[in-house]
């Protein structure tokens, strides 16, 4: 199984992540569409074979956490990466904007109560990184969230949150929940054409919100707050990486592998029987075999 050189794409530890340094299409020779969902199909064979084994062991979870700016592919790329996975090993959950009980608890509560057991995959479709994206391109949202009090200014803020989320990673690393985190970095060329043919064609019209153009205004403030966000959360135990969205089949083939080579550095084998289970097992088989 041939692979991209994914790690290109993972945001640096030491705060040197720069939105302007970093691609939105493959790398020259990587763009074939063809040969992306060839590979994809092989890399979804592999993380079948792993979350198997995943969830015998049952001593790790795992969070996926995928942020983006609409139209990104987020969807796509979610049901690319888990087709053909056991539904009973994974879970998906969306957060979009907050209801009156999300908002009497502190921003981590909501998505903390969604995170995946033992044994099991969780996907976040955006996540508790919205309070420092959409919040910080709209801080007025803070209005609404009934802090008891709030640093004297917003970059505090902000300062606070980072270290609120840093700190909740790593409560959940040390606690055995594998972390990975994605932005889909798509252009803002891509958007509007992606854009425009949810607007052309009927059947996408669907997808299409008034709110959607509205957010495209605020472009540059949300790359802003995307590099910000991405240069203090990103660790060695809970890594981003910023994959180039204008190409669909290589975005998903690349995280599809990002994730797998994760799985594999687990060294996942099959859970070992003691001799009393061995035992009974052997029990079993010859009540079988005597049915003959």
């Amino acid at each position: 199984m041939a692979k991209t050189d994914f790690q290109r794409y993972l945001v640096p530890f030491d705060g040197s992540f720069s939105l302007d340094d970093v691609d939105n299409i493959p790398p020259e020779g990587e763009g074939s569409r063809k040969k992306n969902k060839k590979e994809l199909k092989k890399v979804q064979r592999r993380l079948d074979e792993l979350q198997a084994l995943f969830y015998a062991t049952d001593n790790h979870s795992m969070l996926l956490v995928f942020q983006a700016m609409d139209a990104a592919g987020k969807d796509g790329t979610i049901r690319a990466v888990l087709r053909g996975l056991d539904p009973a090993g994974t879970q998906v959950f969306s957060f979009k904007k907050p209801s009156a009980m999300e908002l009497d608890h502190d921003f981590l509560w909501r998505s903390a109560r969604c995170l995946p057991e033992r044994g099991r995959i969780g996907v976040f479709n955006r996540s508790y990184y919205e309070e420092v994206l959409v919040v910080r391109v709209h801080p007025e949202y803070l209005d609404y969230q009934k802090l008891p009090e709030r640093p004297p200014t917003l970059d505090e803020t902000w300062e606070s949150r980072y270290r609120s989320i840093r700190d909740h990673e790593q409560h959940l690393a040390d606690n055995g929940t594998v972390i990975l985190k994605f932005f889909l970095n798509v252009s803002h060329a891509e958007q509007r054409r992606r854009f425009l043919d949810r607007l052309d064609e009927k059947d996408k019209n669907w997808k299409f919100s008034m709110s959607d153009v509205e957010e495209r205004r605020h472009w540059p403030a949300y790359m802003d707050a995307y590099q910000a966000a991405l240069n203090a959360t990103s660790r060695e135990h809970a890594p981003w990486y910023a994959i180039p969205a204008d190409d669909k089949p290589y975005m998903r083939r690349v995280v599809a592998e990002a994730i797998v080579d994760r799985l594999e550095k687990l060294g996942l084998k099959p859970p070992e029987l003691s001799e009393k289970e061995r035992s009974r097992l052997d029990e079993a088989r010859q009540e079988l075999m005597s049915e003959d």
